[in-house]
């Protein structure tokens, strides 16, 4: 009777006494993130319930797996996996623990400053650390892992011998990958390109939606996603319109005929840009810029807060100006002339002398 309630006890404590911890940790975040629901803390550590729950339940075991007495011939076989889960949802609770703590301090900060530009920057280095930091545990996890096995431990020797050739082995290997994790650190905190930057790279202009440790995405305006590597933005020119200001200012251009009445277009455009919302009023302007034997080139210079409403903006003067002198000023319009060549005054030419003796040399009837 001994045996069969021994494991009962043991095992079944184990499961119900991390059960009610864990109920009663969750219901205490629970209350505490009611009374402080200004920050995101306590609702973020309620997520890392479940590795809690592991962690509890692995070490309560590994504890008193001994005392059970059952399949004491594969004891150091479970033993060994207790541990093995022990460690990796350990891990697991670290990660959760620190991103719930990071995530938490870039919400105080957010709220605490209004600049875009300096949140999207914080924004980037925060997640960057936090890949670093996952990483680091992850290696830390999976290290501790392969020493709870004898033969790992045997081993570390010859491979602390031969560490040198392994490591310039792996130094050539993985230049790429070690260049890439370098860039990706210089961009979280050297300020090049940061998390909702309007960037123009290879011709294709987009928004960032993700950096890591080795390649960065841009979304495109038609929902693309382009990935490269961070390493491309350490060595290679790109485009950044959000770097300091998101202020832009955009130009539209017409190619008209030489009639165009260009004064009233200013003050056609000054009445399209009052009924833009887009507009941010800083600036506008109209003038002709180039001229052909053919048309003249009309250039109107507006102004927005950012890439997406300067587009707008453009795209209206663009078709309200076109729309306005179709019905307006038709003649404004390009054409290819079609009517006759004007041909030069005809003039006669000069005579030269020996026309001219020839003309005026009558016959001689003698001398004299």
């Amino acid at each position: 009777m001994e045996n069969v309630l021994r494991p009962l006890i043991v095992l079944g404590g184990s499961v119900l006494l991390t059960v009610a911890l864990g109920w009663v940790t969750d219901l205490l975040l629970r209350k505490a993130d009611e009374r402080n629901a200004e920050t995101p803390l306590w609702e973020l550590l309620r997520r890392a319930r479940i590795p809690y729950q592991l962690v509890l339940c692995a070490a309560l075991l590994r504890g008193s797996y001994d005392q059970t007495k059952v399949l004491e011939a594969h004891q150091v076989g479970i033993g060994r996996t207790l541990t093995l889960v022990l460690i990796g949802s350990a891990s697991w609770l670290v990660i959760r623990i620190a991103s719930a703590i990071v995530e938490t301090s870039y919400s105080r900060y957010a709220r605490a400053h209004r600049d875009v530009a300096r949140v999207r920057r914080v924004r980037t280095q925060v997640e960057l650390i936090m890949r670093v930091v996952s990483a680091v545990v992850i290696v830390v996890a999976i290290a501790s892992m392969l020493l709870t096995f004898p033969a790992m431990r045997a081993a570390g020797a010859s491979l602390l011998a031969s560490a040198g050739i392994l490591g310039i082995v792996a130094g050539v290997a993985a230049q790429s990958t070690l260049s890439n994790l370098f860039a990706g650190l210089q961009i979280a905190f050297g300020d090049m390109v940061r998390i909702g930057d309007t960037v123009v790279v290879d011709g294709e202009w987009g928004t960032v939606e993700e950096i890591t440790l080795t390649f960065l995405t841009v979304r495109t305006w038609d929902e693309r996603r382009i990935t490269m590597p961070v390493s491309y933005f350490t060595s290679k020119p790109f485009e950044n319109w959000s770097r300091g200001t998101p202020q832009m200012t955009g130009i539209v251009y017409w190619h008209l005929d030489h009639s165009a009445p260009v004064e009233a277009m200013r003050e056609k455009l000054r009445d399209i840009l009052r009924r833009c919302p887009a507009w941010d009023g800083r600036a506008c302007n109209l003038v002709v810029t180039d001229t052909t034997p053919n048309s003249i080139q009309v250039r109107a210079l507006v102004t927005a807060k950012d890439a997406d409403d300067i587009w707008t903006v453009r795209v209206a003067v663009r078709e309200e100006m076109i729309t306005w002198l179709s019905t307006e000023h038709p003649y404004a319009l390009p054409r290819v002339n079609t009517s006759d060549a004007v041909l030069p005054p005809y003039r006669v030419p000069s005579p030269d002398r020996s026309s001219l003796r020839k003309a005026y040399d009558f016959p001689r009837t003698g001398r004299g």
